[in-house]
């Protein structure tokens, strides 16, 4: 019996003494390779930038905004909630080539001014440069200030894991009650 345990020790003891020498990599490739792999250099982030003209539809025939929550007996119509489907256009004009819609929603969400907050996805048409990517816009939108700027968060296609900002300018020369015209510039980083 104490014959068949030495050689079961002898064995162990074979295998632990010359087990680096099976092994695909000494120990010394083994203790310089990291545990988790990261890029040798950092990565370059491409800059886009856009620029196009938002119109909401107030009233008339083909309203492009419409009122979902209309909350009663709140101070300063806070929670008051819209739905939107507006074009994107290359110039001010309803009429100019349309680029876009954007898609989404926006409520009252401030007691103090007409601050909303809005959730847009800036769909692009399938026949332009942008070929139906979408860019998702979610922030606090002063709309009453001329000049604001909201984050982008994401984006789809083209646009897929970009972040960003957006400047709107409302263009109040040109805007009516029935027809809210608004300038945007944005500009994302792409990986």
């Amino acid at each position: 019996m104490s014959h068949s345990y030495t050689l079961r020790f002898l064995f162990l003891f074979f295998c632990l003494i010359h087990a680096p020498l099976f092994s695909s990599s000494s120990q010394q490739e083994q203790e310089q390779q990291p545990h988790i792999m990261l890029p040798s250099q950092p990565t370059q982030k491409k800059l886009t930038t856009l620029h196009f003209y938002y119109h909401d539809i107030l009233e008339g025939e083909n309203p492009t905004v419409v009122q979902i929550i209309d909350p009663s007996n709140t101070p300063n119509s806070l929670g008051t909630t819209f739905m939107m489907d507006n074009a994107l256009t290359e110039g001010p004009e309803l009429s100019s080539k349309q680029v876009g819609r954007a898609q989404g929603m926006f409520g009252l969400a401030s007691i103090q001014d007409r601050g909303m907050v809005m959730l847009i996805n800036f769909a692009f048409s399938e026949e332009g440069e942008y070929k139906g990517s979408t860019l998702s816009m979610l922030g606090r939108n002063p709309v009453m200030d001329t000049v604001r700027e909201m984050p982008i968060v994401g984006g789809t296609r083209l646009f897929r894991f970009a972040s960003g900002f957006a400047i709107a300018k409302s263009l109040w020369s040109i805007s009516t009650e029935q027809h809210f015209v608004v300038e945007y510039n944005i500009t994302i980083s792409l990986p």
